[in-house]
């Protein structure tokens, strides 16, 4: 056998057995240090303190719990910690019923939170990450992200990551799929988190925009702000909140999509103030089919044209120059907008914009609405000029002045790449999944994407749908004279 012998220092090799040709050359592999059991007994006992330590940490309220009631049934018998659980327990029901709302936030949502913490996240943790490929291995040491926080939602759960040293988010949107399957999501998307190598993690458990939401109520004037109009649900269950005052709207999808759900719903929330003379709704209707069920309220309070021979763009022309001369009224005197009777709210209402500045057989009329489309919407928004354009092609030689509409609203999409066309770039690789919305109407119809001036990531959202009943019900509520001739 090939052996060398030789005198051992700190990090030296010995040699070892190779292979029984005593020609072979020696084989060397690091010597082996053998602990004192003492050391090895030491070592294990500081592990274990320290995980204890973690622990109670880590469970401070259950452990603390815990042990009271241990206390208790020592000292006092076990009645006593009994007569405690069935009074807490009474007190909790007693809560549920009397404000069950706040007893989910402080008790129900973080109980929750934390037995999802323990049992899918945390448990699951290290294989998921392992097998998605977001682990490092160096020298023979794994690397893992830390699982920070879990925050429980009505229908989706919110992961507070701490991402590895050099690692970024766009290396956790490219796993998302890996993510949802291994903790049995429908959906992950990928959040900005709360400082820089933090990202959160968010998990759709089930989807609670899947049912049609049936037209909301019309508010009452006092209660209408035009920042914040409510025309439907968030995926989280809060309302839906579209902002008009000091803005534009493009809204983008297919066939079916459900524009006209968001187009309603919005001038259903601005009814009251269209009554009291605070807002006008100006409505061009190129198909003649969406818009006409409204055509004596938008000639009552505001106007109304179909015309393809050049109605519509004179529509158009005359809210730019009524635009200027508002403008030049204001200048010097204020630079914010109130509604009034005098200066009422304008909201046009383009049911399908690429008709105007695409598909209108004469170019004299696309120029021309293409040049009051773009004064109206570079110049009309701080004088109380809003315009709503809904379109089926999302493509830039359609309309290129979507630029000029600072939110946007997604509905379903044909191709992945209309996503990015419509919300700016990146929007679909942070969840934006527009081309994947079903084309079932029950399920599918209102539900979009929009994606704000003041965040980068988008909110998916449902708009309520208003079917024609609710529209004529409109209708008679803002001229009941014509309905009762």
């Amino acid at each position: 056998m090939a052996w060398e012998f030789r005198k051992l220092g700190p990090g030296e090799n010995v040699a070892v057995e190779a292979q029984r040709d005593p020609f072979a050359a020696p084989k060397w592999a690091p010597p082996v240090w053998h602990m004192p059991e003492g050391l090895v007994l030491l070592v294990n006992l500081v592990r274990i303190i320290t995980r204890t330590v973690l622990f109670l940490v880590r469970n401070i309220v259950p452990v603390s719990a815990a042990a009271g009631l241990g206390w208790l049934g020592y000292r006092f018998g076990w009645t006593v910690p009994v007569a405690v659980l069935a009074l807490v327990t009474l007190g909790l029901s007693g809560w549920v019923l009397v404000d069950r709302p706040s007893f989910v936030r402080w008790v129900g949502r973080p109980a929750l939170a934390r037995w999802r913490l323990v049992t899918v996240y945390r448990r699951h943790w290290q294989p998921v990450l392992i097998t998605a490929g977001l682990t490092k291995a160096h020298k023979g040491r794994e690397y893992l992200p830390s699982l920070v926080r879990v925050r429980c939602g009505p229908t989706s759960d919110r992961v507070l990551v701490k991402m590895l040293k050099g690692q970024a988010p766009d290396i956790w949107e490219n796993a998302t799929p890996n993510l949802a399957h291994g903790f049995g999501a429908a959906l992950v998307r990928v959040r900005v988190g709360d400082r820089p190598g933090r990202i959160w993690l968010e998990f759709v458990r089930r989807d609670a925009l899947a049912v049609p939401i049936p037209a909301l109520p019309v508010p009452d004037a006092s209660a209408v702000d035009l920042s914040g109009l409510e025309i439907g649900r968030q995926e989280d269950g809060s309302p839906w909140r579209l902002r008009l005052l000091g803005t534009h709207v493009l809204i983008a999808g297919a066939t079916g999509a459900g524009k006209g759900s968001v187009i309603w719903s919005t001038i259903r929330a601005l009814l009251p103030l269209m009554l009291a003379g605070l807002v006008e709704v100006w409505a061009v209707d190129p198909k003649r089919m969406e818009l006409s069920f409204g055509r004596l309220l938008f000639e009552r309070y505001g106007r109304y044209s179909d015309d393809p021979k050049g109605g519509m763009v004179d529509l158009l022309e005359t809210a730019a120059e009524d635009m200027n001369r508002r403008a030049e009224q204001f200048a010097g005197v204020t630079r914010s907008f109130t509604p009034s009777r005098e200066h009422p709210f304008r909201v046009i209402v383009i049911d399908e914009l690429a008709f105007l500045t695409a598909y209108c057989p004469e170019r004299d009329l696309r120029k021309r609405a293409e040049s009051a489309l773009a004064v109206l919407t570079s110049q009309g928004r701080s004088v109380g000029y809003c315009v709503i354009g809904a379109q089926q092609d999302a493509r830039k030689e359609v309309n290129n002045l979507r630029n000029l509409f600072p939110d946007r609203i997604a509905l379903r999409l044909d191709e992945d790449e209309q996503v990015d066309m419509v919300l700016g770039d990146g929007a679909r690789d942070r969840g934006a999944l527009a081309d994947q919305i079903s084309s079932i109407p029950e399920t599918g119809a209102g539900v979009g994407f929009i994606r704000l001036e003041t965040t980068p990531d988008p909110v998916r959202v449902r708009a309520a749908y208003v079917s024609d009943d609710d529209i004529r019900e409109m209708v008679a509520l803002g001229l009941p004279d014509v309905e009762a001739a």
